[in-house]
């Protein structure tokens, strides 16, 4: 597998996902602005959508849009803790939280990244972004390590990843602790780290 990426991006999950199922695998990094890719390929030629992430099969088979490539990785490796099995409720609760967070937290930052927004508009998405963060304090606040229960999933690692956005973005996490608690034990994970170190952003 070979996993075209951005650093901090959203494919910064899958990434991690590549880490924890531990098999080998390739990565290469595309310019989100150019769309040059490090060997100085044209990354639309890969993923005509232009978005990261985009996963490279050993068949020469392309797969794109975040959520589907987490499940895949998991998937395709049998890690059954990481993407519980098909036509479980298990299954749909990682969905349910993949979902929400691609729908819902992702779309909302989406103006904090744009540069033709005004204030008004920015401070109108952080507003926002704190009403999704608000919702996962609650779901945080009966005690659970993960977004689904007590195994940390692919849904784990995409909330992580849009979460941390706030660092970039003028959000203090502050106001949720729970959130807040959740950021600093999934960034303490291995793979977290080995992802961190190979995009260059610890």
């Amino acid at each position: 597998m070979k996993l075209y990426y951005s650093p901090g991006a959203c494919s910064m999950a899958s990434h991690v996902i590549l880490h924890e199922v531990g098999k080998p695998f390739e990565v290469e990094k595309v310019s989100t602005k150019t769309k040059v890719m490090e060997s100085g390929r044209n990354y639309w030629a890969i993923n005509p959508k232009g978005a990261v992430p985009a996963l490279e099969l050993g068949d020469g088979e392309i797969l794109t849009e975040g959520p589907a490539i987490l499940q895949y990785i998991a998937d395709s490796n049998g890690a059954t803790d990481l993407a519980p099995p098909a036509g479980t409720l298990a299954r749909a609760r990682v969905n349910e939280m993949l979902s929400f967070v691609g729908s819902e937290l992702h779309k909302a930052f989406s103006p904090l990244f744009h540069p033709g927004k005004t204030d008004a508009e920015k401070d109108a998405a952080r507003e926002m972004v704190g009403k999704k963060f608000a919702w996962l304090e609650s779901c945080l606040a009966d005690g659970r390590a993960y977004l689904t229960g007590s195994a940390f999933t692919v849904a784990d690692a995409y909330a992580f990843v849009v979460t941390n956005w706030a660092n970039v973005t003028g959000i203090s996490l502050a106001a949720w602790p729970n959130l807040t608690a959740y950021v600093e034990r999934i960034a303490a994970r291995p793979s977290v780290q080995a992802t961190l170190k190979a995009e260059g952003l610890a």
